[in-house]
């Protein structure tokens, strides 16, 4: 189905999609209202609901796909908070792997807890996601002040 002649973008996509999938496993199961979020995340940006399937089935060999912009970036953090919170219990577990993974597509150690739960807060609150996005950025950039402006959130 994917192989050696995938586009780049697919790889994102499929990449994001795996570590969803972790974040979904973290109980031990990924339950219905989770795998809805899965495929409607992977529809978004393109995959069949069997791809979505197919992805997470083989969510343990994949390489992180680092997106190649801040919005981007933000927008995998915002998919992997909203999956949090996709089945209504936010575990310790679920919360540290947010964070690990904010970190790991870039954003700064200093400022990724605050911006996961500014995140987590905006969707249980039931901001659209570009409002939550735009205060975040602020944040972001209010944070960044003194700094290269290259990446001042990150």
């Amino acid at each position: 189905m994917f192989g050696f002649f995938e586009s780049e973008q697919n790889k994102k996509v499929r990449s994001h999609i795996h570590n969803l999938a972790a974040l979904a496993r973290i109980d031990g199961h990924i339950d219905e209202r989770e795998m809805n979020f899965l495929v409607a995340v992977g529809k978004k940006n393109g995959l069949s609901a069997n791809d979505v399937r197919s992805a997470v089935s083989n969510a343990s060999n994949h390489t992180l796909h680092i997106p190649d912009n801040d919005s981007e970036r933000f927008d995998q953090i915002f998919d992997l908070v909203d999956m949090m919170l996709a089945d209504g219990v936010v575990d310790d577990n679920e919360m540290d792997f947010c964070i690990d993974m904010a970190e790991k597509l870039g954003f700064r150690k200093a400022i990724v807890g605050v911006l996961v739960r500014k995140i987590s807060m905006g969707v249980r609150d039931g901001l659209p996601r570009e409002q939550i996005k735009e205060e975040s950025q602020a944040f972001l950039n209010f944070q960044g002040k003194g700094e290269p402006a290259h990446g001042a959130g990150l």
